[in-house]
């Protein structure tokens, strides 16, 4: 027989180690946002993104997120003029990083409410084993 509480928490433990990649994923597009060549004709850093997929988990008999991979963004690198950049060619153009700052922030804000969302959900279900517990004691 299938524990629907234990399932539950697989289900939520799955998106919170999903979420935790795309995390980092994302906080690895903003450090390198402004990560250039290091010389002429070199590429800059490529934006990257993670791409998810469900996956049923026969013990549980319940679907769960998995990280199917991590992609890189094929969205053509900006240029921009910067004569004084090691990277930069002959007319003082330089690629920059594909990277959005506003998109990467989004993004992280929305992995972090799903991690939140993914982690009360665990917590929910610690607390309803606690309270029949609770009540099988009495």
């Amino acid at each position: 027989m299938i524990d629907p509480l234990k399932a539950a928490t697989a289900i939520a433990s799955s998106g919170i180690q999903a979420q935790s990649t795309r995390m980092r994923v994302v906080s690895e597009n903003i450090a390198n946002a402004r990560s250039t060549g290091a010389e002429p004709g070199s590429e800059p850093y490529t934006r990257k993104t993670v791409l998810f997929s469900q996956m049923l988990d026969r013990t549980l008999g319940a679907n769960v997120v998995k990280v199917k991979s991590t992609e890189i963004d094929k969205t053509p690198f900006p240029v921009e003029h910067d004569p004084g950049n090691p990277a930069a060619n002959a007319e003082g153009m330089v690629k920059v990083p594909n990277v959005n700052i506003s998109v990467e922030m989004a993004d992280m804000r929305e992995a972090g409410r799903s991690y939140s969302a993914n982690l009360q959900m665990v917590k929910q279900v610690r607390n309803m084993v606690a309270m029949t517990i609770d009540l099988l004691r009495s």
